[in-house]
């Protein structure tokens, strides 16, 4: 696979430095609020790097940390008058049920920040004993003049950085680079840990490389996350980790560009704001948000719109209306090797796109020509039962990557099809009301219903959300 890293500024042969195994890190969520749809883009963009790398033929052990301790949930803690606990733990909740609702497959660790303030402790220590910190007030600071290289992930011009200067906060620009805090002093009404520093709490940047390095070792093979990461967050991750060990961290790096609302920033002051729960209270459906989340290229912007949201539920039910014709028409015995031929070229494209740095948008393609050609064959009969086979299994390998087809829902098959049974009694006496009771019933729960020479069939509305 190719990808394209941000270290060299190049695309490259990703070669993992364990055969066959890749070591994936993915930066995850600041637990003080319900993550929006920006974040999300981030985090489904991650779930389809693993899953290609898996469709590849790798191994991949993955890595994402749950920062818990931070000043924005510091300032939420003092505002509401709460625990941290009470503040992160229903959010860290919400961020499970929402990455579960969008489809993306679990980390194999989740490492939450305060249970791992030992290995931060400890990894500090090593930088003080390398000569590479100083305290001030009662904190403890990287200097970044003494770590040779710093700024080469974010191209960093040594003559932006403010020797001597510090920041205490866990966020800020680039020309505000200065030394950072390892470690910060304890302070009225925050959490507070004992260290050889004093009492306080740590920085943000020293989380993710202490527990990176804990779950992955010292060196590893890939790093991801949003744009907003690579400066300060990852350069001081790899100040930090390369100035403990002595040796290079990680060996690639990945960062997905942002996520636009209606081509502006999104703002809660401006009103488009979103949370993947409030979509889903307007009906939108997870498949489609997800399509739509992961169909731009990772590094190119992504343009929110509601018109672009309504234009992945049609193509999420292109995919649907296919599987439903499928199951509805029966197969004809024999071999189709013309169509399976098709079936095995569109495979190799959507397994050779997705290696070329993601290319999604010709896996995508690829896809999208396989249901057309699929309905064509269809409508001149000629789809025997062995090509649908060979069909069947191609879908399915595809959606094992975009994750995008029917999931199972609330409403049981069994029970749509008992309602649509007694639909058709209903019709047969022309006990018309009936008939429409039954349908509008079954539409208030997500089901529409269409009338066909073939009999009538049933699909998923994606727009609808299933009574409670």
């Amino acid at each position: 696979m190719r990808i394209h890293n941000t270290l060299t500024r190049r695309v490259e042969e990703l070669v993992p430095l364990e055969p066959g195994r890749v070591r994936l890190y993915t930066c995850g969520p600041t637990v003080y609020d319900f993550a929006h749809i920006g974040n999300f883009r981030t985090y489904v963009w991650e779930d389809l790097l693993r899953r290609t790398l898996e469709h590849l033929g790798l191994r991949v052990t993955q890595v994402m940390n749950i920062t818990d301790i931070e000043d924005k949930i510091i300032a939420r803690m003092a505002e509401e008058g709460r625990t941290l606990e009470q503040v992160v733990e229903p959010y860290i909740a919400a961020f499970f049920e929402d990455m579960a609702t969008l489809g993306v497959l679990p980390a194999e660790h989740y490492p939450r920040a305060t249970t791992h303030v030992p290995e931060m402790i400890a990894l500090a220590q090593r930088l003080v004993e390398r000569g590479l910190t100083y305290e001030s007030q009662g904190s403890l600071y990287f200097r970044i003049e003494a770590f040779g290289g710093y700024g080469r992930l974010s191209n960093l011009d040594a003559r932006e950085v403010r020797t001597g200067a510090r920041v205490d906060s866990d966020e800020y620009e680039k020309e505000d680079a200065r030394d950072f805090v390892l470690w910060k002093a304890a302070r009225p009404g925050e959490p507070v840990w004992d260290s050889p520093f004093g009492p306080g709490r740590p920085g943000w940047h020293l989380e993710c490389s202490a527990m990176s390095m804990k779950y992955l070792g010292p060196a590893f093979d890939l790093h991801t996350g949003g744009v907003d990461n690579i400066f300060p967050h990852h350069e001081n991750e790899i100040a930090q980790s390369e100035g403990a060990t002595g040796e290079p961290f990680v060996r690639y790096w990945m960062h997905a560009a942002h996520l636009m609302v209606d081509g502006e920033k999104m703002s809660k002051s401006k009103g488009n704001f979103y949370t993947l729960r409030d979509l889903l209270a307007r009906g939108h459906s997870p498949r489609a948000l997800r399509l739509l989340l992961l169909a731009t290229h990772y590094r190119s912007p992504l343009n929110f719109t509601f018109d672009a949201l309504e234009r992945a539920t049609g193509e999420v039910r292109r995919l649907d209306d296919l599987a439903a014709r499928l199951e509805r028409e029966p197969a004809q015995p024999g071999a189709d090797p013309a169509f399976a031929a098709t079936v095995a070229a569109a495979r190799r494209e959507f397994s050779s796109s997705l290696a070329d740095d993601l290319n999604v948008s010709g896996a995508l393609a690829a896809l999208f020509r396989l249901v057309r050609e699929t309905h064509v064959a269809l409508d001149r009969g000629e789809l025997p039962a062995d090509a649908r086979g060979e069909l069947a299994s191609a879908l399915a390998g595809m959606d094992e990557v975009l994750a995008v087809l029917e999931r199972p829902t609330e409403v049981a098959d069994r029970e749509v099809e008992e309602l649509i049974e007694r639909r058709k009694d209903a019709r047969r006496s022309r006990d018309w009301a009936e008939a429409d009771r039954i349908r509008d019933q079954l539409a208030s729960r997500g089901i529409l219903l269409e009338d066909t020479p073939q009999g009538t069939v049933w699909k998923r509305d994606l727009r609808a959300r299933p009574a409670e």
